[in-house]
């Protein structure tokens, strides 16, 4: 089989078994500590541009079926494994991951201690790196790696986002939620269709008075990749959305440009959270939730802004969650929709849409009842 090189930002050289496509590719370096659920991952929207490395010892055993994956084609930029299976062990197995790859066209390297890479990882942080199973000069590569912009600044969720509306569950549902594509899972769509609504999912760029001019009861602000600060038309349109008093929900960068239309900030983590095993303390409930998460920038929330804090990560303190009192609007940073991963947090779709029905849903009482003070749709 043909060899691969793996070049970090630093320096770094590894070597390895080239999987995948032949070829080369640049991204930012993250990791997930996931075992199962690759596929899921691979076509999350929010990985766009980035290389992922898999923690688990062994990728590709149970093959692709089409109804798993997140989005239409694979969003990773590279791909980094241990061991990589080029036999589909699943019946339900349309084809082997291998196959999968080549028609997505994404280069890869196996053969790598992908624990060892991510301790270094978690150490140094996040950085760029280059694969290349074509390619043998290090030095060419070392200089190529240090071309790629850092995601720091990048607004990449326009390159994701559908290029036309569409529309998503039962068209005589009278519960009209509108999503705003940033970059949004299939299995977000789902969670809100199977609990009555009907969808309209539109471009992320899209004018937001075009939005409201459908009429939705509600607007789902999706999760998706790059700088939340970068997405100045986003951010703008959550303040519109805010301003019209429709129920917003914000789910990863949905939570994050929800948060900047409140005043927040937001910063580049060291070395981001991803994967199906974090757990979370609701402030609200008190209680903890383990969590599917995928994002290397947060909410820089404090206890003197608009929201309440409800929910943090426990296991560096980062915010996780803010409640609006004063808007009928929930972000959560990360993933409820829990595709793959555990389903503890499914309740927020619950409030969001009792919310857009013009109820107050629970978590707002809760909340309110925490600051002592009474929430009103």
């Amino acid at each position: 089989m043909a060899k691969a090189v793996l070049v970090l930002e630093d320096g770094t050289v590894i070597h390895g078994r080239a999987i995948g496509k032949i070829g080369t590719t640049t991204g930012e370096l993250c990791f997930t500590t996931a075992m199962t659920g690759y596929q899921e991952s691979f076509t999350d929207p929010s990985y766009h541009r980035q290389i992922l490395i898999m923690t688990a010892s062994h990728i590709g055993n149970y093959g692709v079926v089409p109804e798993e994956a997140e989005a239409h084609k694979v969003h990773i930029a590279g791909l980094v494994v241990h061991r990589f299976s080029e036999m589909a062990s699943r019946w339900l197995a349309h084809r082997t991951l291998q196959e999968y790859l080549e028609e997505n066209n994404v280069v890869g390297i196996s053969d790598v201690d992908t624990r060892q890479l991510v301790r270094y990882i978690r150490s140094k942080g996040a950085m760029n790196a280059i694969i290349s199973s074509e390619e043998t000069d290090i030095n060419k590569l070392r200089k190529l790696v240090k071309e790629v912009p850092s995601m720091a600044g990048l607004e990449l969720a326009s390159e994701v986002s559908t290029p036309e509306p569409f529309y998503y569950g039962n068209p005589e549902s009278p519960l009209r939620i509108a999503v705003m594509d940033y970059g949004v899972k299939r299995s977000s769509l789902y969670e809100l269709s199977v609990r009555g609504a009907y969808l309209k999912v539109f471009p992320a760029k899209t004018d937001p008075a075009e939005v409201v001019k459908w009429n939705p009861d509600g607007i789902f602000l999706s999760n998706g990749p790059g700088d939340p600060a970068a997405m100045h038309y986003a951010i703008e349109q959550a303040t519109y959305f805010m301003d019209k008093g429709i129920p917003l929900f914000g789910i990863c960068l949905g939570h994050q440009i929800l948060s900047l239309a409140r005043g927040y900030k937001t910063f580049k983590m060291h070395h981001g959270h991803r994967g199906i095993n974090h757990p979370v303390y609701n402030t609200i409930a008190d209680r903890s939730e383990i969590t599917t998460q995928n994002h290397g920038f947060c909410v820089e929330a404090t206890d003197k802004g608009p929201g309440i804090i409800s929910h943090i990560n426990l296991n560096d303190n980062t915010n996780e969650g803010l409640i609006y009192l004063d808007k009928p609007a929930i972000g959560v940073q990360y993933h409820p929709e829990a595709c793959p991963g555990p389903h503890d947090s499914k309740y927020l779709f619950d409030a969001f849409v009792n919310l857009a029905k013009g109820e107050e849903p629970a978590l707002f009482r809760n909340a309110a009842r925490k600051v002592k003070s009474m929430f009103y749709v």
